[in-house]
């Protein structure tokens, strides 16, 4: 039997309780650290040199270049071509679904003018080069390609470089044919902080990248963190996490398994289920025992539901509104009989899943937002991977004699007040 944490918004020591549910140890760990550390240091000294010694340390992998762990575009396309027909078929849906929903978060340049003929705007530029992870390993990620390729080829993105591990030379298909279906450019068979060394710096065979984004192990989280700043990142995801708001009248086995989809990621997910109804805490329960034995990952979801799970009791709805945006979760169910009645009052959650129908799973996959989410109670501050990550803005200011003359006197004014003469002088020049 789960030992699953059970609580209740009436317990005098509930918030207390609540903030040691959410801590989580986000510190680095010194090891992880110095390690990564070393790493990224040698491949920028190095290059592909360090690289094919990486990878043949980690991955076991004997290249004789850099060069040689490139997968070719036709092996992509024939990777693509060898699937299963309900697999390609699945994988071009999921790929065309998230490429129309990211289409409408493209954002054009824009300029105004004043009555003086001064010109102001903005100019969008999508990015050069950008580097996506994929993870390889003890699972294939044919979903991730289609996260991070689609929206940066949206935002008309010049080239995707994408990584990804193949210990012991075990190439998955899906994933290569998800790089097919989304115009991926150069795959190189390479993973851990060396590939995230090898985007960031670049060497004589990968090019340096102007954006790293996709998940990964804590190798690759470190590396990711430690190289923001000679490229950009998405950001530096924790582990995964489902809160299940629910008036206890959706079946018990759906939310169950709901919790599970998260649970199953690692030991370390959070699935957390808030309801007003007791009785139906005591179903879900009953329903986590029942289906638990069935998962073929049952080992890990009890680890993670035992651990950083919880089923708490709640007054009404509007307090699990309350709770939501305290916990500001990554994936939020509304699984209530009126859920858009409750999504005004939700301020903090990475991906919001309205009604009894709506499963996380489905965004995961095919439902066409991304899959990239803020984890960690970071969507109090930032969103979901998206077009706008692969795009960058300009300001383009264009100045009229007669703004140079009302622009300036402000300018000089201003400028003298923090003691910068050549600022004013700068100015003043032009009100001539």
């Amino acid at each position: 039997m789960i030992a699953m944490r059970r609580l209740d918004t009436t317990q005098p020591d509930f918030d207390a309780r609540l903030d040691e549910l959410l801590a989580f140890e986000a510190a680095q760990d010194p090891q992880v650290e110095a390690t990564v550390a070393a790493i990224l240091a040698d491949v920028k000294a190095r290059g592909d040199v360090a690289v094919l010694e990486y990878t043949h340390r980690f991955d076991r992998i004997d290249a004789q270049s850099a060069a040689a762990l490139e997968i070719p575009r036709t092996m992509l396309e024939r990777a693509l071509a060898g699937l299963p027909p309900t697999q390609r078929e699945a994988l071009e849906a999921a790929a065309q679904r998230v490429r129309s929903y990211h289409e409408k978060q493209l954002t054009q340049s824009w300029r105004y003018a004043e009555p003086d003929g001064t010109e102001l705007g903005q100019q969008i530029t999508a990015l050069d080069r950008v580097g996506i992870y994929v993870p390889g390993g003890k699972a294939a990620y044919p979903s991730s390609v289609i996260m991070n390729a689609v929206p940066a080829k949206v935002a008309g993105v010049r080239e995707i470089i994408m990584t990804v591990p193949t210990p012991g030379g075990a190439k998955n298909d899906l994933v290569l044919g998800a790089a097919a279906i989304c115009g991926v450019d150069r795959v190189f068979t390479i993973g851990g902080a060396q590939a995230i060394a090898a985007l960031a710096y670049g060497t004589a065979t990968i090019p340096q990248v102007d954006k790293i984004v996709g998940p990964g192990n804590a190798y690759v989280a470190a590396a990711k963190r430690r190289v923001f700043g000679v490229v950009g990142i998405d950001m530096v995801a924790g582990p995964s996490e489902i809160l299940v708001v629910c008036d206890g009248a959706t079946d018990a086995d759906w939310i169950a398994m709901d919790l599970f989809s998260q649970a199953e990621h690692d030991e370390l997910a959070q699935a957390i289920l808030l309801t007003p109804a007791p009785a139906f805490i005591e179903a879900v329960a009953a329903s986590i025992e029942r289906q638990l034995a069935g998962m073929p990952r049952r080992d890990v979801i009890g680890a993670s539901l035992a651990g950083r799970g919880a089923l708490i009791r709640v007054r009404n709805l509007d307090e699990a509104c309350a709770l939501v945006n305290r916990i500001a979760p990554e994936h939020l169910e509304l699984s209530v009989a009126e859920p858009q009645a409750l999504l005004p009052k939700i301020r903090h959650a990475g991906a919001i899943f309205l009604g009894r129908y709506a499963s996380e799973a489905l965004g995961d996959y095919c439902a066409g937002p991304n899959h990239v989410l803020p984890t960690s109670r970071t969507a109090r501050f930032s969103s979901p991977l998206g077009v706008y990550d692969f795009q960058k803005r300009s300001s383009v200011i264009s100045v009229s004699s007669e703004g140079a003359r009302r622009l300036g006197r402000i300018a000089a004014e201003l400028a003298r007040g923090e003691g910068l003469t050549a600022h004013a002088r700068s100015a003043e020049y032009r009100m001539k």
